[in-house]
């Protein structure tokens, strides 16, 4: 507790900081002078999340070598197909909180590997979660199993993450050095990889180079890495790099949509969602 006091305060210093810096130019008053010093708390800041910080570098430069790699000629719905057969990576029903095939509704549309990303979680009686929201076993996806999405073979593990500190509101202290926390990369197919992320640490029973099965499990349901609270984000990409490959759109087999209440956004229409497909706003599950 006694670092995310001290990473609020330095987000406020470093403002007080800018602001004295900019009044020192006008005035002679002294106390300005010496509150320009609280512009340090930026270091302070940066160090406390490191892992925001530098990913957010990565993603940058990622992006940039995409621009370069394949100018606007990203893999979309309508060019891209597979024949590889995907389930969704879990049992039971999730809400899909995040995510989408198209512009609108996407998880993060601009940033290329996550442009046909989900985020999942489980709904109780509209709630993810019962009892204190701080503790992440009160959050009912928290330690569920996570499945292979199809048959492969794992290239590479991530398994040194803590789970981050749930704050409420939406606010959480990362005690990784990773954005995606925990993680399992898997190759299904050339230029075919699934990213299966923010997992519980230590409970990853898989290792690279392993041969794995669809439906296998893999994992255990996390909030390790940029989490604000217990769920999982999984996405398909064209290579086995998070940042310079780019994010495929998926098509599951045989599967269940329905809608659900999550929260005040637009969702997209059970009718113009195409067999296969799934769009935040939805409760899914393996047919």
């Amino acid at each position: 507790m006694f670092l995310y006091r001290l990473s609020v305060f330095s987000k406020w210093a470093k403002y007080i900081g800018l602001l004295s810096y900019l009044l020192s130019l006008f005035s002679d008053y002294a106390l300005f002078s010496y509150l320009t010093l609280f512009a340090l708390f930026v270091v302070v800041e940066i160090a406390l999340n490191a892992s925001v910080f530098f990913g957010s570098i990565a993603l940058l430069w990622g992006m940039l070598v995409i621009k370069r790699r394949y100018r606007n000629k990203l893999p979309s719905v309508e060019t891209f197909r597979s024949n590889v057969i995907y389930s969704l990576p879990f049992e039971g029903h999730w809400a899909v909180v995040n995510g989408g095939f198209t512009q609108e509704y996407s998880h993060s549309w601009n940033i290329p590997v996550q442009r046909y990303a989900y985020d999942f979680l489980q709904m109780e009686s509209g709630r993810s979660f019962s009892g204190n929201e701080r503790e992440v076993g009160s959050y009912h996806c928290y330690d569920k199993a996570i499945l292979s999405p199809a048959d492969g073979v794992v290239v590479k593990v991530n398994n040194r993450s803590n789970d981050s500190l749930i704050l409420g509101k939406g606010r959480y202290f990362n005690r990784s050095n990773q954005i995606a926390g925990n993680y399992v990369i898997i190759k299904h197919a050339e230029d075919q990889y699934s990213l299966l992320a923010h997992l519980k640490k230590d409970s990853i029973v898989v290792k690279a180079g392993e041969k794995v099965v669809r439906a296998q499990t893999l994992a255990r349901c996390g909030n390790s890495g940029n989490s604000t609270e217990p769920h999982l984000h999984f996405h398909l990409q064209n290579g086995p790099n998070f940042y310079t490959s780019v994010g495929l759109p998926i098509r599951f087999s045989d599967i269940t949509i329905q809608p659900c209440q999550l929260d005040g956004r637009p969702v997209m229409p059970l009718p113009s969602i195409p067999d296969g497909f799934i769009s935040r706003g939805y409760i899914v599950q393996n047919g």
